[in-house]
């Protein structure tokens, strides 16, 4: 039998694109863009797996596996995110996700770590695992507190991140599925709320603090 997937993500192209990708190889049986929307779905749904952006509004992943991975233990959940950050893979991972893969993953590879979370396997890839191995091979880590990092929204910080590793809005706007102007007008945002002056100052900031 097909696996079966449920699609939580706020964009409808991607969200479309998932669906395009996967074929036949999967069984997706429905979608969502927010969390009430997801919380729902899933319920009605009960798919083998639900394929889950890490950066959800309205309380994002946390309020979807909170709400429902006691409540539905069978079904097994999949992170699929633009940002590789490790902060981001250890938070859901630790929320109850199985697997972490990032939005540059192949079709063929994202059918494949459907199938294998679904079979009850650990999915990532080698420097995403690494990330989990170290956080959770030593003592539990209190959560850092940055002041400044924690002005950002979860979208801000998506476009700081890339914008620190050398992408141009063009790039960005690609990856993230939204306009260069609103690219532009996070780029603005995230200058200001860090009070940085230029890309090369926020590429220090990000290395300084581990993010690239």
């Amino acid at each position: 039998m097909s696996t079966r997937v449920f699609v939580v993500d706020d964009h409808a192209m991607v969200r479309a694109g998932v669906r395009a990708e996967l074929g036949g190889a999967v069984d997706v049986v429905g979608e969502a863009a927010d969390v009430a929307t997801a919380v729902d779905g899933v319920r009605a749904t009960r798919p083998d797996v639900v394929l889950l952006d890490v950066h959800l509004p309205g309380g994002g992943r946390r309020a979807v596996l909170e709400t429902l991975r006691s409540e539905l233990p069978d079904v097994k959940w999949l992170a699929l995110s633009v940002s590789d950050a490790a902060e981001d893979v250890i938070a859901v991972i630790r929320a109850g996700a199985k697997g972490y893969v990032t939005k540059t993953i192949s079709a063929d590879d994202l059918a494949d770590a459907i199938r294998r979370v679904a079979d009850g396997d650990a999915v990532f890839s080698p420097r995403l695992a690494g990330f989990v191995l170290d956080a959770f091979r030593d003592a539990p880590v209190a959560p850092s507190i940055d002041a400044e990092l924690d002005q950002l929204t979860p979208r801000e910080r998506e476009v700081m991140r890339l914008l620190a590793r050398g992408y141009a809005y063009k790039e960005i706007a690609s990856e993230l599925f939204i306009s260069i102007k609103t690219v532009e007008t996070h780029a603005s945002n995230v200058l200001r709320k860090l009070q940085l002056s230029s890309r090369h100052q926020l590429t220090r900031w990000a290395a300084d603090r581990r993010m690239l």
